[in-house]
């Protein structure tokens, strides 16, 4: 009875927020579902049409390229970086009084990070791209990060200094195994908050911009604009499979 009890208020507890999921997310993900088996026009059965038609255009590939490109150089980048100015700030004292400064970026507005982007850069490339992303996004890092290093108990790094292991060793055997929940946590937003670097992207170059800089964004835009819903229902799914298969690979090594 007791145990019947307690699951009742735990799902009284969780009803909104399920509530929420289910009509904001699952619902309409289903409903995407749905439209990739079928023609946007006639409505008629299509099968896996839709997702041949989605692999195998140009402007879907090359998005994937670009878009793939971008993750694996900027998250690697934004994450080092990020490790490295924790470190060098989890050592002063008075860090919460400068900790609001990494946050400003966040702030800006994009159009106004984009104008001033544009007085740095006389090009605007993947590599201001990837800039422009680190800027807005090393701040809440190193944010996190030292959140993460200051769980770390004290008792562990005076441990490995008595048996004699430096710097370099305490961070590589001590710190680094203690902050996995850490690097889970800022991967996984560092990858979500990759897929909006399209704003930045579309108020440089417009809906068809470079195309080192031509991202799924602007794919799904253009599909948007250009009413090929079914081809946007099938990319969608596709993408979001690759998602949630990568999410549960890293959460299996974050958790190993």
């Amino acid at each position: 009875m007791k145990r019947f009890r307690e699951f009742a208020y735990f799902m009284i507890f969780i009803s909104v927020s399920l509530a929420g999921v289910l009509i904001f997310v699952l619902i309409p993900f289903a409903d995407v579902v749905r439209r990739s088996f079928f023609t946007v026009m006639s409505g008629e059965f299509a099968g896996l049409d839709n997702y041949k038609t989605v692999i195998h255009n140009q402007a879907f590939r090359l998005a994937v390229k670009n878009t793939l490109h971008f993750v694996s150089v900027a998250i690697p980048l934004l994450v080092i970086i990020g490790l490295a100015a924790a470190l060098v700030l989890s050592k002063i004292r008075d860090i919460h009084v400068i900790k609001s400064l990494y946050l400003f970026p966040m702030a800006m507005p994009t159009a106004t990070v984009v104008i001033v982007w544009r007085m740095f850069f006389y090009r605007q490339d993947f590599e201001s791209l990837v800039v422009s992303y680190l800027w807005k996004n090393t701040g809440y890092t190193i944010v996190l990060w030292l959140a993460g290093i200051a769980g770390i108990p004290s008792e562990l790094i005076e441990a490995s200094k008595v048996d004699g292991a430096n710097k370099f060793q305490c961070l590589i055997f001590v710190k680094l195994p203690c902050l996995k929940g850490s690097v889970y946590t800022i991967v996984i937003l560092s990858f979500l908050n990759s897929m909006k670097i399209y704003r930045e992207a579309f108020l440089v170059g417009g809906s068809y911009p470079r195309k080192d800089i031509y991202l799924l964004q602007h794919t799904f835009n253009n599909w948007y604009v250009n009413l090929e819903f079914d081809k946007m229902a099938a990319a969608s799914v596709l993408v979001a499979l690759v998602l949630f298969v990568f999410i549960l690979l890293f959460q299996y090594y974050s958790q190993s």
